[in-house]
Parts: C-alpha cells; sequence; structure tokens
C-alpha cells in the first residue's frame, strides 16, 4: 500500500497541468499518479498536426510530471473506496490519498462491427501505428467528419494517400458549423484530392482479400486497404459512478471542481461543469480545457478555493485552413457571417435572442479574448451592430 498526498487517476494533458497546479501552491506534497497509457503525458493535439508536419516527437512530452511524481504507467484503477480513501489497480496495488483528481478522459465511440480492422485514432501509439500504414501506402478510408476525421483526412491527403472520408451528416463538420460553410467544405476538401462521401452511414465491414469493403446503409461498397474512425468519445464515467460520484454526460463537479464524494475531484474530459458565462452545464473535450481546468483543480487540491469560470476555447487547421472557436458552436443556432473572403477569411456569430453565445474565428488570429469578451456582453446584438466587430 502505498500513500500519496495527491493521486491523479489518468495520464493525458488535465493529469500533467493538475501536477503543475499542486506545485504552483505546494511544493513538498508526494504526487502519484496512475495511467493506462504506457507513455508519460503528451500533448495529444499535435498527433493529427504538428508531429505530420515534423515536429519532433519528443516535442510532445509534458513536462510537470517529469519529475518528483511517480508514475504508474501501463495500469488502471479498477475501483475506489472514497470513505478509506483508497484506489486498486489492475495489478492488485492499492494506493490511499489525501486528496484524488478523476482525470480520467474518455474512450472512443466504437462501431459494432470491424473490431480491429478499424483504428480508433486517439493515441501517440495510434499515430506510430499510422505513421507505419501510410509508408506501406494504400487507399484509406476515415470514419467521421467531426474533429478526428476532418484532420486525419486532410493529413492522409497531404501526405499523398488515396483517402476516402465518410459520414452521416450532410457537411464537413456540420455538427458545428452553419450549412453553408460545412458545404463548402465539401468542396474544399473534393479540391484537395479527398473523395468525399457525405451522407453514408456505415453498416459493415467485410474482409475481400488483401482489401477491406465498407458497406453502407446506401448500398455503397468502398474498397480500401486502411481503416480510421473518429466518431468521438465516450468520458470515462464507469469508476467513479461505481464508487458513488454523481455523473450526468461526465462526472459532475462544483465551481471548484469538486465531486459529490469529499475530497475527490475531476477534470477534462470527463468532467460535467456549469459555465457562467453560458449559463449551462458542459463537457468539453479540448486542450483549452483540459489545461485550464488541470491547473485550477490541482490548485484546488493544495488548498486553494479558485472558481473554474473559464470558457474553452478549442483550434483546428484543415490543410490550408485553421480556426479557432469559443463559446456554443450550435448550426441550429441562428448564425451571421462577416467574411472578409466567402469561406476563407471572416467571422461567423452564433446568436441566440440579442446575444452572442459562439464566435468562429475562421483564419483570423488572435481575437479569442475578444470573443470571449463579446459572449460575455448582454448586448443587445445583431448582424448591424457585429459587422466588423472583429478582428479588434
Amino acid at each position: 500500500m502505498t500513500h500519496y498526498n495527491y493521486l491523479i487517476i489518468g495520464g493525458g494533458m488535465t493529469a500533467d497541468a493538475a501536477v503543475a497546479g499542486i506545485r504552483q501552491v505546494d511544493q513538498q506534497g508526494s504526487i502519484g499518479l496512475v495511467s493506462s497509457e504506457s507513455h508519460p503525458p503528451y500533448n495529444r493535439p499535435p498527433l493529427s498536426k504538428g508531429l505530420w508536419k515534423g515536429k519532433p516527437l519528443e516535442k510532445i512530452f509534458r513536462q510537470a510530471s517529469q519529475a518528483g511524481v511517480d508514475l504508474h504507467l501501463s495500469r488502471r484503477v479498477e475501483s475506489l473506496d472514497p470513505d478509506g480513501k483508497r484506489a486498486t489497480d489492475d495489478q492488485g496495488e492499492v494506493f490511499t490519498y489525501d486528496k484524488l483528481l478523476l482525470a480520467t478522459g474518455g474512450t472512443p465511440r466504437r462501431l459494432p462491427f470491424g473490431g480491429d480492422e478499424i483504428l480508433y485514432y486517439r493515441t501517440l501509439d495510434d499515430y506510430q501505428y499510422l505513421q507505419e500504414l501510410v509508408e506501406k501506402g494504400g487507399r484509406f478510408a476515415v470514419i467521421g467528419g467531426g474533429f478526428i476525421g476532418s484532420e486525419i483526412a486532410a493529413v492522409l491527403a497531404t501526405k499523398g494517400q488515396p483517402v476516402a472520408m465518410l459520414f452521416p451528416e450532410y457537411g464537413i463538420k456540420a455538427r458545428l458549423f452553419p450549412p453553408d460553410l460545412s458545404l463548402s467544405l465539401n468542396d474544399y476538401y473534393r479540391e484537395k484530392g479527398v473523395e468525399v462521401l457525405a451522407g453514408e452511414l456505415i453498416s459493415g465491414l467485410e474482409r475481400r482479400g488483401e482489401k477491406s469493403a465498407l458497406l453502407t446503409k446506401s448500398g455503397r461498397q468502398v474498397m480500401v486497404d486502411h481503416v480510421i474512425a473518429g466518431i468521438g468519445i465516450l468520458p470515462n464515467t464507469e469508476l467513479a459512478s461505481a464508487a458513488g460520484i454523481e455523473v450526468a454526460d461526465g462526472i459532475i463537479v462544483d465551481e471548484n471542481l469538486r465531486t459529490s464524494q469529499p475530497d475527490i475531484y475531476a477534470a477534462g474530459d470527463a468532467a460535467n461543469f456549469y459555465n457562467p458565462v453560458l449559463g449551462k452545464r458542459m463537457r468539453v473535450e479540448h486542450e483549452d480545457n483540459a489545461l485550464t481546468m488541470g491547473k485550477i483543480a490541482g490548485r484546488n487540491m493544495a488548498g486553494e478555493s479558485t472558481r473554474y469560470d473559464h470558457l474553452p476555447m478549442f483550434y483546428s487547421d484543415l490543410f490550408d485552413l485553421g480556426y479557432e472557436a469559443v463559446g456554443e458552436m450550435d448550426p441550429e443556432l441562428p448564425t451571421f457571417a462577416d467574411w472578409q473572403e466567402p469561406f476563407r477569411k471572416g467571422v461567423v456569430y452564433y446568436l441566440q435572442g440579442s446575444r452572442v453565445r459562439g464566435v468562429l474565428l475562421w483564419n483570423v488570429w488572435g481575437q479569442v479574448v475578444a470573443a470571449r469578451r463579446l459572449i460575455g456582453e448582454p448586448g443587445p446584438f445583431s448582424p448591424v451592430n457585429l459587422k466588423g466587430r472583429l478582428p479588434e
């Protein structure tokens, strides 16, 4: 049995940020980190961005957890005893703690067929495996038109690989962007050599000799050599739920990131928190939230009482296009697009009543702080007084 002042379950960016937060307040307390991955904490965004553009692999590893932290890698905590402040891993080792952080992240959604024939892209091991596939060459299918699907399809096409992209929506990132922008991305990807098969729901995968046949509900058969899927993640809440911690689309936390159990905190992809600017509970699966929330959780575990009222941003790179966004990206909301060049540079505002709920900065940079400030203002706002508002 090993005792830690601070025990962190999870080994991603949130966990490392929590270590940094703890050390800002408590330089001496013992820290243990239990992670199911074989690698120490690393930055996840480069897996579908910078590493494919030549970023050195060693640069993605995070710093805070590299010294003064006991890393227990390739381990999975299987049970929690909040009353006894004990955690037991899959090797039977027991850890006790004063304060615990659940930074358990998420697990990729999987299709009910295909098994290991489909690569559900998320980890450093997945990146290294995909590198090997690219070196072998062949035709790729990418299932999903969201964050991972759009980025991986762009990476593969940039690397000269034939790639087909299949998703059930009418357009790329249709769950985030207004219809005209989403449909314009279909055309843009086709110009870049991607076979975009919109409106296709995958119904099966069959092995045909050396190749795989992706079957769709419409009756299409797409012959490929390799299949990658990015169809979202499910928050890892089973451990919390079994321990009697309140969960609902994530692990419920209060304004200080405490769960319903004393001395247990949660942060990152798996945490469900209240955002006062938008006036709603939310769960966010992006880097800014992981790092900011993780650090505040660490500081609060170490004795502070800081409210988490941050409105996270997110970003992506799609061939030569890039964007930053903050707030609520709901394509069912009314939107106003202030284009400098249609679908190539401009700002899209998501509106509700007289308020701005979200801002999409399309190839417009350095405006996230101004966008957050705009979302926090009471308005009233309309296309008339938003035109030319950003960039400031």
